[in-house]
């Protein structure tokens, strides 16, 4: 495979780490999405973006070494090259993801089986010229707040844009992806495509050390993106607790790693082909690899060199911001749980992080309650880091009550 010549020029290396971020997050989503419809056409896509990280981090890196010029610039750059490496260590293990569909690796149907339960349903769907959505843009179409749905991304001839927003219009012939709960992405891959959606069929469960061991890597990548979604907010934040959630969740995914390891090997000694548990070995693995990258990108944080300026524009730039809010007293959030306060289906906003104000007393992980689910409760005073576009920011605020 050719390999394009990458020389230095000139660029901005905040817009640089917003794409990079923009895209180890959508590589993420593609890979293990690959996965679950078995398609080499999203699987292409992975390793395609893979070849743009890999221009991006070049770019980036030459671009810090041109701007050290004393002592003092290397440390405070040397955060900013551990946001860029671990991005690319993303990108590499997204990509060994999607080799294992590409490359016909052994995988178990229990697999597939258990991811759609894992992640909010993504899919691939092609524009039809005859969609009532086709000349609108998505902030008319207003998905989102209608259905819960976010188009993450949009092929556009040989391009990606990867950071559709409310001004970006639909074309026929687009190639968009879809991420949201499976009712609402049937509404919207029904309105882009005149198909009906139809899920992957759920395969019986098998040996039941396998079933185990997939349980392992679905929640290793929880938790693993969960730890890539914290760390950017520790850099934005350049807070210590949400980086020390990072390490945490690191050490689970490790912990975890090895138990997969013993079921792993348990049930290959009670299949007829063993080979087929290679694909499910390679995916354990990239997963935790994403977990070790997640740790780097707060690394800065938590060893006390502080974030970056560039760091935190980058990630307020990208195309899903992370914001970090707290309830006021009598505001809609004050008292309700978000799945009453329709957090998600009002805002398009996922709750990542609640810390606990003093009323309220932390459940989990120290002051921090992380991954918290729609039966979770909020009070005055408490702070949460939620991800999401500039738009459901914004109404996310309104509710939170800030301003008012």
């Amino acid at each position: 495979m050719a390999v394009d010549d990458v020389e230095y020029e000139p660029v901005s290396v905040k817009a640089v780490l917003a794409e990079m971020k923009d895209t180890a997050e959508l590589l993420i989503d593609l890979s293990y999405s690959a996965v679950l419809l078995g398609s080499d056409a999203v699987a292409g896509e992975v390793l395609e973006l893979e070849e743009r990280m890999d221009v991006l981090q070049m770019q980036a890196r030459m671009s810090l070494l041109m701007a050290a010029r004393n002592p003092e610039d290397a440390e405070a750059l040397a955060p900013v090259l551990g946001v860029v490496g671990a991005a690319e260590k993303i990108s590499d293990a997204a990509g060994d993801i999607a080799k294992v569909v590409l490359e016909d690796v052994g995988l178990p149907e229990a697999m597939r089986n258990a991811l759609p339960e894992a992640v909010e349903t993504l899919v691939r769907v092609d524009v039809t010229p005859d969609s009532p959505l086709v000349g609108r843009s998505l902030g008319e179409a207003n998905l989102e707040t209608s259905t819960g749905v976010r188009v993450i991304a949009v092929r556009r001839g040989g391009d990606w844009l990867t950071n559709p927003d409310h001004e970006t219009v639909l074309r026929a012939g687009d190639v968009a992806l879809l991420r949201g709960p499976e009712e609402g992405v049937s509404e919207v891959y029904e309105s882009l495509s005149g198909d009906a959606y139809e899920p992957p069929e759920a395969p019986e469960p098998t040996v039941e050390d396998l079933e185990r061991a997939v349980d392992s890597v679905v929640l290793m990548k929880n938790m693993s993106e969960l730890a890539v979604d914290l760390a950017y907010g520790a850099v934005l934040f350049d807070s210590d607790g949400i980086a020390e959630e990072v390490l945490e969740l690191e050490a689970e995914v490790d912990a975890l790693e090895d138990r997969f390891e013993a079921w792993i090997l348990r049930a290959a000694a009670g299949m007829d082909d063993p080979v087929q548990l290679r694909g499910l070995m390679h995916i354990a693995g990239a997963t935790e690899v994403i977990s070790d990258a997640a740790l780097e990108i707060s690394e800065g944080v938590l060893r006390g060199l502080g974030t970056h300026p560039v760091i935190a524009e980058a990630v307020r730039e990208s195309d899903e911001v992370i914001v970090r809010l707290e309830v006021a007293p009598g505001s809609r959030l004050d008292g309700a749980t978000l799945g009453e306060a329709m957090v998600k289906t009002e805002t398009g906003m996922r709750v990542i992080a609640v810390r606990r104000g003093r009323q309220a007393g932390a459940t989990r992980l120290g002051d921090w309650v992380v991954s918290p689910g729609s039966g979770t409760e909020l009070h005055a005073g408490d702070v949460f880091v939620a991800k999401g576009t500039r738009a459901g920011a914004e109404r996310l605020s309104t509710l939170a009550g800030v301003g008012a």
